[in-house]
């Protein structure tokens, strides 16, 4: 199969009757029970190191000073040409990032500021990503992803679904780490079996799956739901993919993953989570300006792959999938208030987050530092005041309506909502004791999404 399957084993199968099924495909209807959680959580990973101060720079106060004076050549102005729009007054949007400013003003775009991994040890790239997406900051070692531990952990959630986790592009990110449930798809049209021509592809179908049916073992199910997984798919992108509402998604890979993402969430397949990553952010020099350059690039092609998706998928009754859809941005960590010698900026640590959602509760979020040299940290970054945790678990509670944060995030103690997305709000679980004796002793190699 041209596109490669990452799960050692998919925990149940669907009926194999779906393979004769042209045109089947799962609805909300299909799952049953309505209070069966059916939300679906889009993770997009922007890895190097987001300048948030460029995505959203301060443009008024004490602060807007502290910013033009650490960044001559970079500063985002806030008049004429390549000027900010404005967001609440205190802080505005890189104009290359203006799809996402009709978002915001409508209530859909919340950005959090001063978010991160408190008491980073160090700038490292790849240690920053690992504790992230591995929801164990200061640990390495864990054997799977918070994404992972959500499904594993979630009493909620549909049962039997073709695609429960999805990654969008060739690889699967540490978030779901140990997942025995998700499926990597980089192009709806090339997932298939590929070997010769269509009637030996046809013949390889049915004898393989009456080699995997003739079995209950975890590679046997595997089997069953990789074809299933493959014939729901090929049934229904047959003719290709035509946007809904006029979206247009930006040329690239990121518009065509997201386009991707899209197409497969409308073939309601039991998607509970998907991932898609974004890279090219770490800005050491030549990082342009406000006016264009390669962050500005970046930021276009970000902004116009979210508005194109949530237009994509806005609509009205079974078919306004933003109402049950939130999309979370976030990247390793920030970069530095002052700019280089390299028209660029080094590794910094506070950055923002921004959640996109028919329920998300629009506006600039978090504990905002300051920009004053005695507030930043190390004299150099922006002060991480809100764990990033804290942002997951809130939508994990409030729209996934999943309260296990100790298995999810072990090590983690306290929730405090900061009123990003509606819900309601049901009181934590941190109850995993054993795990967190061996999360505090740093033992966390043996411990399984299965505890």
């Amino acid at each position: 199969m041209s596109s490669r399957f990452t799960r050692r084993g998919f925990l149940t199968g669907c009926s194999a009757a779906i393979a004769g099924l042209a045109g089947s495909r799962f609805n909300t209807v299909a799952f049953g029970d309505p209070l069966l959680n059916q939300e679906i959580l889009v993770y997009i990973f922007l890895r190097g190191g987001l300048d948030g101060l460029s995505l959203v720079p301060p443009i008024a106060g004490v602060d807007r000073g502290h910013y033009e004076a650490a960044r001559p050549t970079l500063q985002v102005p806030v008049t004429g040409p390549g000027a900010a729009l404005n967001l609440d007054g205190q802080f505005g949007l890189h104009p290359s990032a203006a799809p996402l400013h009709s978002l915001y003003q409508n209530g859909n775009l919340a950005i959090i500021q001063a978010a991160g991994i408190k008491d980073l040890v160090n700038k490292s790239h790849f240690d920053a990503m690992q504790f992230v997406e591995l929801g164990t900051p200061g640990f390495k070692s864990t054997t799977t992803g918070w994404m992972t531990r959500h499904l594993s952990s979630a009493a909620n959630l549909p049962a039997n679904p073709v695609m429960p986790s999805l990654a969008i592009g060739d690889l699967q990110p540490q978030s779901l780490l140990g997942s025995l449930q998700s499926v990597n798809l980089a192009d709806p049209a090339e997932f298939d079996i590929d070997n010769g021509p269509w009637l030996w592809r046809n013949a390889q179908r049915t004898a393989l799956r009456a080699m995997y049916q003739g079995s209950t073992s975890w590679l046997h199910d595997a089997g069953v739901q990789a074809l299933d997984a493959v014939d729901i798919v090929q049934l229904n992108v047959q003719g290709g993919y035509t946007p809904a509402n006029g979206a247009v998604y930006p040329s690239g890979t990121f518009g065509d993953n997201m386009r991707t993402l899209a197409q497969m969430v409308k073939l309601d397949l039991g998607l509970q989570v998907a991932t898609i990553d974004l890279g090219g952010f770490d800005t050491h020099d030549a990082q342009g300006t406000a006016v264009g350059g390669f962050l500005a690039t970046l930021l276009a092609e970000l902004s116009e792959g979210l508005a194109a998706f949530y237009t994509d998928l806005d609509g009205a009754g079974a078919t306004n999938y933003t109402q049950r859809l939130t999309v979370v941005v976030q990247s390793e960590f920030g970069r530095e208030l002052p700019e280089n010698n390299n028209e660029g900026t080094e590794h910094g640590y506070g950055n923002l987050m921004m959640v996109l959602s028919g329920n998300a509760v629009g506006g600039v979020h978090g504990n905002w530092p300051g920009l004053a040299l005695g507030a930043l940290t190390d004299g150099t970054d922006v002060t991480v005041t809100t764990d990033y945790r804290q942002v997951l678990s809130e939508i994990l509670i409030r729209r996934m309506c999943n309260p296990q944060l100790g298995q999810i995030f072990p090590g983690l103690t306290e929730y405090t909502p900061l009123g990003i997305v509606t819900g309601a709000n049901l009181t934590p679980v941190f109850g995993n004791e054993i795990f967190r004796d061996g999360f505090e002793n740093g033992d966390l190699g043996g411990w399984s999404s299965q505890v």
